[in-house]
Formats: structure tokens, C-alpha cells, sequence
């Protein structure tokens, strides 16, 4: 008689909202223990790893992909695409969109924190470093002073545009580029074609560059909190 009275008054105080466990909510599936805990099998490693590891190195070249990995850029192709083809993906393909943002996109060009930090370390080292985009070159183009200041840097060499003309892996292997950080599939895909070290900083994923990538997919470090 206890043991009855007493599930009686846990079920009179349960809240109301809460589900039998028998019942199936779709709103609140929930999770099993193992379902929470597993993990990808992903080499995560931090800023301060990655400096680490090249403690004792001598002055190297470093390569970094632009949008999505130095620069949250989203914005202007958001505007782009608006502006050019709406609905459509035509703007990539129409210079006046490249002259545009290339020259105009600046104040809209969010610099990543993981960029900001990396790019000091790589410079405190005395390392050589390429930006290196798959943008089209367009005439008037301020990206590389939208980079310079954006990072405070005192020098800097002219961004490398590669859409139509020079494949980033030509250009990576010519300057013998030793570490290449990306966002995408791709850039890590050509870091590895020339022998490079790749380091995947990840993509935001509010990002208007879809399909996101699969980072870690090619056995790359991935730096932890790196989408910001």
C-alpha cells in the first residue's frame, strides 16, 4: 500500500509536460549514452599545438586559402548573388561581380580570429607568406590591402588570384610551399598533390559556400574552434 501511495504522489507532482517513458515525443527523441559520446575520429589540434610543432624550424613558406579561412566573406557573395543572378550562381562567372567585390568588399569582410592569430605567429617566425585565392583577378582590386589591414601587417605580398589562369597547386609547388591552411576539400586535396602540410581551419557554418566540407576526411589536422 506505500510503495503504491507513493508512486501516486511522484505522478501527481511529475510535471505535466513530461512524456511517459513508454510514450514517443518527436519534439524530444532524446539520446542514448552512446549515441552522446561518440566522436569522429578527427586530429583536433590548437593554435598554440600547431606553433608548437614548429619550434626549432627555420624560416619556411606558408600558404592560406582567403575566403572562409582568413576572411569570413559571406556577406559579399550573399550581396552578389542578390545583385547579379538572383537565385542563380551565374555571378561567379561575370567579371562585374569579381571587379565589385575584389575592389569594394572590404568593410564587409569579417577577419577570422584563428587567422589572426595564426598569421601573427607565422610572421613572429619570419615565415614567408602567401595568400592564395580562387577568385577571379580583377582590375582595381583591394583585397590584398583589405588583408594587410585587417591583420596589421607591415608588409605583404599581392594576393594570388588562380580562377582562370594559374591552378593554386602550380603556383604552391613553384613557391615550394611547405604548410597551407583551407577551409575546403580542395585545399587540402592540392597541399597534399605538392607534398604540403595540411591544416584545415573550419568553415562557418552560417557560410553561403555549400556543400559544407568533411574536415578531417584526409587524415589534416583540423584546429579546434577555428569556424570563428
Amino acid at each position: 500500500m506505500l510503495r503504491n501511495t507513493s508512486l501516486a504522489i511522484s505522478l501527481l507532482l511529475a510535471p505535466a509536460h513530461m512524456a511517459f517513458a513508454a510514450d514517443v515525443d518527436p519534439l524530444n527523441p532524446g539520446a542514448t549514452t552512446s549515441e552522446l559520446s561518440h566522436q569522429a575520429p578527427i586530429h583536433w589540434v590548437s593554435v598554440e599545438q600547431v606553433a608548437k610543432s614548429f619550434e626549432g624550424q627555420p624560416p619556411m613558406t606558408i600558404g592560406f586559402d582567403v575566403d572562409d579561412t582568413v576572411l569570413f566573406s559571406s556577406p559579399c557573395f550573399y550581396y552578389g548573388q542578390n545583385k547579379y543572378s538572383p537565385g542563380k550562381f551565374d555571378y561567379l562567372k561575370n567579371i562585374d561581380f569579381w571587379t565589385d567585390i575584389n575592389a569594394n568588399c572590404g568593410p564587409y569582410s569579417i577577419p577570422k580570429e584563428v587567422a589572426a592569430k595564426l598569421i601573427k605567429m607565422h610572421t613572429d617566425r619570419g615565415d614567408t607568406i602567401f595568400f592564395i585565392t580562387g577568385r577571379t583577378a580583377s582590375e582595381g582590386e583591394k583585397l590584398t590591402e583589405t588583408i594587410q589591414t585587417a591583420f596589421g601587417l607591415e608588409k605583404i605580398n599581392p594576393v594570388v588570384f588562380t580562377a582562370g589562369s594559374e591552378s593554386k597547386t602550380a603556383f604552391m609547388k613553384e613557391h615550394a610551399i611547405k604548410v597551407y591552411y583551407g577551409d575546403a576539400d580542395g585545399d587540402m586535396r592540392q597541399a597534399l598533390e605538392i607534398g604540403a602540410r595540411p591544416i584545415r581551419v573550419m568553415r562557418a557554418s552560417n557560410s553561403t559556400y555549400k556543400p559544407m566540407p568533411k574536415n578531417g576526411s584526409f587524415g589534416e589536422e583540423v584546429i579546434i574552434d577555428s569556424d570563428y
